[in-house]
This record gives C-alpha cells, structure tokens and sequence, in this order.
C-alpha cells in the first residue's frame, strides 16, 4: 500500500519558491528546503524527485502566481498609455517599498546562475523574456499611434531589458532600480502622450 501524502503540494512548492526566490537555486540547499518546507529529504524526493524537480515546480508556480497576473494589465488592450505606466509604476512601487520584488525576479537571478549552463533553465528564462517583451510590445501597440512594427519591437526590446535590469539590480542597489522604472515610465510618457492639435 503506497504511502498517504499529508501535505498540501500547493504550499510545500510556495515555501521552495520563496527560498529558491531568495537564494537561487544553486545556493539552496536540500536543508533549506527542509526547513522552510517542514518535509524531511525522502517526502520532498518523493513527490518532487529532486531539488531540481521541486525548483521547476516553484518556477512554474511563480510564473503562474507572480508573473501572469502582473502581465495581464498589458494585456487588457487598454487604448491608452495607462496599462504601461500602472505596470511600471506597480513594479517601482514594490522595489522601492521592500515589497517581494525587492528580491529582483525569480527567473532573472536563475538567468545568472543556473540557466547559464542548463538549457531547460535557458528556456525557461528566454521564455518569459519573450512573453515580457511580448506583453509589452502589445501595450504599446495599442497605445500608439505611428509607429511601425521594427520600432514597436525595438521599444517593447528597451523596456523589457530596463524591466528586468531593474529585477536584477533590486537585490544589489534599490535606488537604481527604481531609477531604472521611473526611466522606463518616462520612455512610455514620451513614447505614447500624443500631441494636442495645433489651434488655427
């Protein structure tokens, strides 16, 4: 008779998430996860495999839970510049007040340490920089008038690179990542306020 699981999944791979999410992955250890876990070694294997299985799951909870949900403003086909400016500003906001995303992003800090010699990792990462730069460039098409597609992309390139820029250096210099936003927000205003008429 197999054994009888006695934990919620959905928690035990929240708790990895926020380790992993503070440590990376590789600095994380099977004790860590242990303890923030309240699971011994053989239950996390046993359900997860092995670390690496747990941290997949954590990465596909936070794109899930974090990720998504903050894309999904520049999604809503919002015809003005206020879906691009509410992203930045939620982003700015959470850095500058030691919200979770002053911790940076969970996939960009994997982007410096695992996913430089993983290619499932690579994937992933390169994934959500597509998708981010995806988003974005949908958001400015709908808040602009004029531009044509090369410059939509190379703009929606510029402020994906200025998000998660900011993401990485959260964790190392909060006040330039904030700066980084606020310059992200400033490029949106000048990108997307359209000129009053000229009066005759």
């Amino acid at each position: 008779m197999g054994r009888v699981r006695t934990f919620e999944t959905a928690s035990v791979v929240r708790a990895a998430r926020d380790v992993f999410w503070d440590k990376g992955f590789e600095a994380t250890s099977v004790a860590d996860l242990e303890e923030a876990t309240g699971l011994r070694r053989s239950s996390l294997y046993h359900c997860f495999g092995n670390k690496r299985g747990l941290f997949d799951a954590a990465v596909s909870d936070y794109l899930a839970a974090v990720v998504r949900p903050r894309l999904a403003v520049l999604r809503s086909g919002a015809a003005d510049s206020s879906a691009l400016v509410e992203y930045f500003d939620t982003l700015r906001t959470a850095v500058q007040d030691g919200g979770e995303s002053s911790r940076g992003c969970l996939l960009v800090n994997c982007a410096a340490g695992l996913a430089a010699h993983d290619t499932s990792a690579c994937a992933v990462v390169d994934g959500y920089r597509s998708e981010l730069t995806g988003a974005l460039r949908d958001a400015l098409a709908a808040a602009s008038t004029g531009p044509g597609a090369a410059l939509l992309d190379s703009r929606a390139r510029m402020l994906a690179a200025l998000s998660m820029s900011a993401m990485l250096l959260a964790r190392v210099n909060r006040a330039e990542a904030v700066a980084l936003l606020v310059t992200a927000g400033d490029l949106v205003t000048a990108w997307t306020v359209r000129s009053a008429p000229v009066a005759g």
